[in-house]
């Protein structure tokens, strides 16, 4: 360091001045990781109800990120802010360390997939992904060279001819995306891209969304209130709830270890038993049932003695037959071939709704409806949650 001031002496003011800005630039850029920010971000239609409320959010570049939440949690909102189409009440929304708040939507070089395709039914495919590059004034060899890449990013390159009317609803979602990335955005959205798609291709669509996120390396903001999506495509998940973010998380920690009630219940099949809490010993908490029952779990999001709790606990981490750390009378009402596992409806702790999901591998023909058994689960796999309303 003392080298490098020392070496500043020998070089004249404007070359001083001028090597001092790309040292700052260079260290600027590197510490500024977020390429998408809300700050302080607000929305309203009516001027006394707020959909989106105090939006704080960065996205680095390259992240897959997905807004998830129930009809009316302000998700869509948030993504029509970032596109220019919803202009917000309050606060910054920033792209790359520019504010966008007053660029208009076709400025902001975004690419948007909707739910519906939005393709233009009397435009060829090829004609669909020329329009957005003739708006921007490219020459006809730059034109082909980018739709022909685009087409065999989607593996779409023998369809050009062809409208939409004559594909299939997976060949026009290929082709809506291939041409919200034909000009090479650094960000594209997507609201509810598969939500017109049968279970099946809507499942193969979201492993091509990702490997194909994951070739470009694209920032990408996905809009759903399918949780498997969420989990399936995304870097991060922000579990959207009345215009706030409950939780920001990977995948694997939103379902793992959720932070609220609201998120274990939305997240996923998950139990949950109300308590109150009696005893709270470090990162343990006892909590009896309504039925007396004392149940240990992990301290999460609980307060003190006295208060109530929701006990959360996943259908897969559940033992039944055999007693553990924490044990529960049960008694079968359900049981529902899925495939892969047997959903067993049980009676537990009042709640007649309590799920185990029980490997098909394992002997289940001592299941019968009626049967009177005990559950069980360890300390570790149940969470002491906020009271859910």
């Amino acid at each position: 360091m003392n080298f490098f001031f020392y070496g500043l002496n020998y070089l004249t003011y404007w070359s001083r001045l001028y090597l001092i800005f790309v040292v700052y630039f260079f260290f600027n850029t590197m510490t500024n990781k977020s390429f998408v920010k809300f700050e302080n971000v607000q929305k309203s239609y009516d001027g006394e109800v707020l959909v989106v409320k105090d939006l704080n959010l960065e996205i680095p570049k390259g992240e897959f990120l997905t807004m998830l939440g129930p009809s009316g949690s302000g998700k869509t909102t948030c993504l029509m802010m970032l596109a220019g189409f919803e202009t917000a009440t309050h606060g910054i929304i920033s792209l790359d360390g520019n504010p966008i708040n007053n660029i208009p939507p076709h400025k902001r070089g975004i690419g948007m997939v909707f739910q519906n395709y939005a393709l233009f039914p009397h435009m060829t495919v090829y004609e669909n992904l020329s329009f957005p590059l003739e708006v921007r004034k490219l020459s006809k060899t730059v034109r082909e060279e980018k739709i022909k890449r685009a087409l065999d990013m989607v593996q779409m390159r023998e369809f050009g001819n062809r409208r939409p009317a004559q594909l299939s609803g997976g060949q026009q979602q290929r082709i809506a995306l291939a041409r919200s990335l034909v000009f090479e955005p650094d960000l594209v959205l997507m609201d509810e891209p598969l939500g017109a798609l049968d279970k099946q291709l809507r499942e193969h669509m979201q492993y091509e969304i990702k490997h194909l996120h994951e070739r470009l390396g694209v920032t990408v903001v996905y809009v759903t209130h399918d949780q498997s999506e969420a989990l399936t495509m995304s870097d991060r998940v922000a579990v959207f709830n009345d215009g706030v973010i409950q939780q920001l998380a990977s995948p694997p920690d939103l379902y793992e270890q959720p932070e609220n009630a609201f998120v274990a219940q939305f997240i996923g099949e998950n139990n949950k038993i109300m308590a109150e809490v009696v005893d709270v010993k470090g990162s343990v908490v006892t909590a009896k049932t309504s039925k007396g029952n004392l149940l240990k779990s992990k301290k999460v999001n609980c307060s003190e003695v006295g208060s109530k709790t929701t006990l959360s606990v996943r259908p897969e981490r559940i033992k039944v037959g055999t007693k553990g750390e924490n044990t529960s009378e049960a008694k079968v009402l359900e049981l529902i071939y899925i495939g892969d596992h047997i959903r067993c409806r049980m009676l537990v702790e009042g709640d007649e709704n309590f799920i185990v999901k029980i490997p098909n591998a394992k002997k289940i023909s001592d299941l019968k409806i009626g049967l009177k058994t005990q559950v069980s689960w360890s300390t570790g796999d149940c969470r002491a949650l906020d009271r859910l309303v």
